[in-house]
């Protein structure tokens, strides 16, 4: 087995089980300073038991090189595989993998130029490598400090650097995006006219969670009717897993009204400790008739395989898969995000 790609496979297992980001760093750190080194100068450093004096390369990282370099797979890696088999993600792959084998993007990842781990190379190599024709960077808006969110020059240097990045990665593209904070009054966080130079918007509201159910629906309507927003990203707010945090109020058939008017798909957030939105707001979400986007938030490389979660919640709602962004090709995406043109066959189309 190739040292890297097993170094590098483990870091990915460990990213799509949110482990600590230590863990993960020290094996994506092992695997860029080797794949720096020729095959034949890993070979001679693991023979003389030099591995550990490169820059990066730890105990355990080490012996994970020598294992897959004595045509092993590493003790390590099957471990970590054994436990993948029973995670959620594979539990629930029967349910969805009809509706996953469809998708053809994702329009929420961030990397690490906000909160995410991981460079947009690395998110962008690996979204390609899951399949995907296309996906969208989403990095915070400035407002969003807590997650080092792009402030206006900080977005338009990124723009360079996802237009340089696609010149080598066609037929694959990084569309250029960004997760909107949704302010108090229902505006955004983030110029207009830089807004409106971006392929997908996310819109999401990150403060002021616990406000009155009257005010945060006009604040979301007043988003989702915003010329430049998108997708209404993970729409009540919910965490299910430490302390946990409860549902935002508002008046659901109104937001979801406002979204099928607009044109504006709701998010179906695939992290496991969102789950957003919760299934009884889901179906009646398809009852409204909005579009839909399977998103997976990633915010490591790892965590691009949890589509697959959203798919099974889609699946058992209901969701039709013709009104699901995500399974569009990217010309019906970017028609869809910049002139409201829907695919044939979809309602309203």
């Amino acid at each position: 087995m190739d040292p890297v790609e097993a170094l590098d496979r483990i870091a990915f297992l460990l990213e799509r089980s949110l482990a600590p980001t230590y863990r993960v760093r020290a094996f994506r750190a092992a695997a860029r300073t080797l794949s720096g080194l020729s095959p034949e100068e890993v070979r001679e450093r693991a023979a003389a038991g030099s591995l550990e004096r490169l820059n990066g390369v730890g105990p355990k990282t080490a012996q994970v090189v020598l294992e897959a370099l004595a045509g092993e797979v590493p003790g390590y890696l099957r471990k970590l595989e054994d436990e993948a088999a029973g995670e959620p993600a594979e539990q629930a792959e029967q349910a969805g993998r009809e509706l996953r084998a469809l998708l053809r993007g994702d329009c929420h990842l961030h990397s690490d130029w906000s909160d995410g781990g991981s460079p947009i190379e690395e998110m962008g190599r690996t979204a390609a490598q899951l399949g995907h024709e296309w996906a969208a960077l989403t990095d915070h808006s400035p407002r969003l400090t807590v997650a080092r969110g792009l402030s206006a020059d900080r977005l338009r240097e990124q723009l360079d650097v996802v237009a340089e990045l696609n010149e080598t990665w066609a037929p694959f593209r990084l569309l250029t995006g960004i997760e909107c904070d949704i302010l108090e009054d229902g505006s955004l966080d983030q110029d207009p006219e830089l807004l409106g130079m971006l392929d997908v918007v996310v819109v999401s509201v990150h403060s002021k969670l616990r406000m009155d159910a009257r005010s945060m629906t006009r604040r979301m309507v007043a988003a989702v009717r915003d010329p430049h927003s998108d997708v209404l990203g993970h729409c009540t707010g919910r965490l299910l897993t430490g302390r946990g945090r409860p549902e935002s109020q508002f008046d659901a058939d109104e937001v979801f009204a406002a979204c099928r008017e607009t044109g504006t798909a709701l998010e179906v957030n695939s992290r496991p400790e969102r789950q957003d939105p919760p299934r009884r707001l889901l179906r009646r979400a398809v009852e409204a008739g909005v579009l839909f986007s399977i998103d997976t938030d990633a915010h490591a490389p790892g965590q691009l395989d949890w589509q697959i979660l959203g798919c099974a919640r889609a699946q058992e709602c209901g969701v039709p898969p013709e009104r699901v962004v995500t399974t569009w090709s990217m010309d019906e995406l970017l028609a869809w995000t910049r002139e409201r043109k829907v695919p044939s066959g979809v309602p309203g189309g």
